[in-house]
């Protein structure tokens, strides 16, 4: 399945969603702040209906008590303004209050529900993307969401409020002057729907070259160690200066997409005052108006004027926002195509086998068939071995038999059902996997080795101890000096990765899994150390059942069968040395 975040949109079929569309989706994200938010929209409302209410109660003081010099009543209104303000301001500091929580809730909630996704996708998906570009994602793109909604969106719906209330007022006050005041209002709504695709887009792609930058950042940092040995320093300046170079230039694309309308929307809003002006000293020379209504018209058309200079800037936050969404909303739109089914046990199966391949056909996205048409299978307390040349497929047949992947054609069956019908948890239990580069966490031995592991839930040091003994894993945890309560720090310099790979060695011995896949799980420790993991492994519980993953032979020398992986094929070697002959032939066939 495609998951490349980059295609998925087009290669599904489906149409960006309307501005409209994208914020209802959005808004789902705030409901339960319902009542927060009513009590934010009714202080703005609050706030907007008092400053327009001042200039028309300007205007009237001006021509009925300035003009006829009756100053009581100056004072009267300039007190009533007065409350008004200090109403307007205290108004303004409560929404601008329960708008700044409720967006840091609302990034809370987002960011919670964006890893949980990512958590649900399946490896895949992280085979088709960049781990830096996807914590751009989670980081940056949601905090610009975050900008809009706590810092933005009451300013926004506030100054459309007291738009639209202007526009009134001043239609109301005189019809011809209003729509003269007006008309350049209509030419900057019809410039603003003209340019905003454009907008989004250009900040849509400084958030994808954000993504990119970061995942540089991260990749080189990850393989310094590798960089310094090889001194290839020069190497990743490159790469990196080329990453930056487009981060530049999409970030002045986006610079200049946002700062555009703030010109011609200060242009457009002087000339509406200076319409306003002009036209109304015309008709109060032909008395068809008063110095009051004049003022207040100006006030109004201020009312107009302003908040749309200021909305330039805020509907550039606004473009910016809906690019960020539309990146988080791509993965939370994924589905994972690897759901449960139900799946029946097979008629004809022996009581023994653990793993069956049948037909199995596999290739990863957009890539050749690495596995054709393999059927085997591998019965109880067995121990298997996949030979077979670097990129013949061997670590492949073994992400399969763990279900990390789906085959594209055929069915693995694990202990007589379709291992599609397993749900994650009960499929953990019974299969257990060491990688030949073991992922750890940063906390405690004990805490690493414990990972996952529902029997150990509670359990004290004791009796973690006892089990560990008994499985004849304590000369391994010995190799810790805290034991442990030994620190991990995997990216840090305590911990080597032979270590690493004893951690993630006792945390699968541990699960006492039926099935037990060792890819290259001996490739970094020493011999006296492989040694000691025979004997362990040997200790298992007769039933369960070990597939070894290897390139060195003494590391297979005891398994009971051979499998040589080729070319897309699996096939039975037989005893040691005729696996040797295969290798050495696929080598000289490669």
């Amino acid at each position: 399945m495609n998951y490349n975040l980059y295609q998925a949109p087009e290669n599904n079929g489906k149409k960006k969603p309307s501005v409209l569309t994208a914020l209802k989706t959005l808004i789902v994200y705030m409901v339960e702040e319902k009542r927060t938010l009513v009590i934010a929209f009714a202080s703005m409302i609050i706030s907007a209906v008092l400053t327009l209410a001042g200039p028309i109660m300007i205007g009237y003081a001006i021509d009925h008590y300035v003009v006829t010099k009756q100053y009581k009543g100056v004072l009267v209104f300039s007190a009533v303004l007065l409350f008004m303000y200090i109403v307007s301001l205290v108004t303004g500091f409560i929404q601008t209050k329960l708008m700044g929580t409720v967006g840091q809730r609302m990034l809370f909630t987002l960011r919670n529900t964006l890893f949980k996704k990512l958590l649900d996708l399946p490896v895949d998906f992280f085979n088709q993307n960049q781990a830096g570009d996807l914590i751009s994602r989670i980081n940056n793109d949601t905090d610009k969401v975050n900008q809009f909604f706590s810092q933005t969106l009451i300013q926004f719906m506030r100054f459309i409020l007291i738009m639209i209330g202007a526009s009134v007022f001043l239609v109301c006050i005189n019809f011809r002057l209003g729509l003269a005041a007006l008309a350049p209002a209509v030419v900057i709504l019809i410039f603003t729907w003209l340019v905003s695709p454009w907008v989004k887009r250009s900040n849509a792609l400084n958030l994808k070259s954000v993504g990119s930058l970061s995942s540089e950042v991260q990749e080189s940092l990850n393989n310094f160690n590798v960089i310094v040995a090889y001194n290839r320093r020069d190497y990743f300046q490159t790469r990196f200066e080329k990453v930056n170079l487009e981060n530049f230039r999409t970030a002045i694309g986006a610079g200049i997409a946002n700062n555009l309308m703030m010109p011609v929307f200060s242009f457009f809003s002087n000339m509406g005052q200076l319409i306003v002006l002009a036209f109304g000293i015309y008709l109060i020379s032909v008395k068809l108006f008063t110095i009051g209504l004049l003022i207040s018209f100006l006030a109004y058309v201020s009312n107009l004027y302003s908040p749309l200079r200021q909305l330039a800037s805020l509907w550039a936050n606004f473009q910016v926002a809906l690019a960020g969404w539309d990146r988080i909303r791509i993965i939370l739109n994924l589905e994972n195509n690897m759901s449960v089914i139900e799946g029946k046990p097979l008629a004809k199966i022996a009581n023994q086998s653990v793993i069956l391949f049948k037909n199995v056909s596999f290739s990863y996205f957009n890539g050749k068939e690495v596995l054709h048409n393999i059927s085997f299978n591998l019965e109880k307390g067995r121990t298997y071995a996949f030979v077979g040349p670097t990129g013949g497929g061997k670590t492949t047949t073994a992400s399969l038999i763990a279900r990390l992947y789906d085959p594209v054609k055929g069915t693995v069956y694990l202990k007589g059902k379709d291992i599609r019908s397993y749900p994650p948890i009960e499929r953990s239990r019974s299969i257990g996997f060491i990688l030949q580069e073991p992922f750890l966490f940063n906390g405690t031995v004990r805490s690493n080795i414990l990972y996952g592991n529902e029997r150990y839930k509670d359990v004290d040091n004791g009796k973690l101890l006892e089990d560990i003994q008994e499985a004849g894993l304590e000369k391994l945890l010995a190799r810790f000096n805290e034991g442990l309560d030994t620190k991990v720090q995997p990216n840090g310099d305590g911990i080597s990765l032979g270590q690493k790979q004893l951690i993630a060695f006792i945390r699968a011995v541990l699960r006492k899994p039926d099935l037990l896949i060792l890819d290259e799980a001996t490739a970094n420790i020493d011999t006296v150390t492989e040694q000691l993991l025979e004997g362990i492994l040997h200790k298992l519980p007769p039933a369960t059942t070990k597939v070894i993953i290897a390139h060195r032979l003494n590391t297979i020398e005891n398994a009971d069968e051979i499998y040589f992986v080729n070319s897309g094929s699996v096939i039975r070697a037989g005893s040691l040395q005729e696996a040797v002959n295969m290798l050495l032939h696929g080598k000289r066939k490669s």
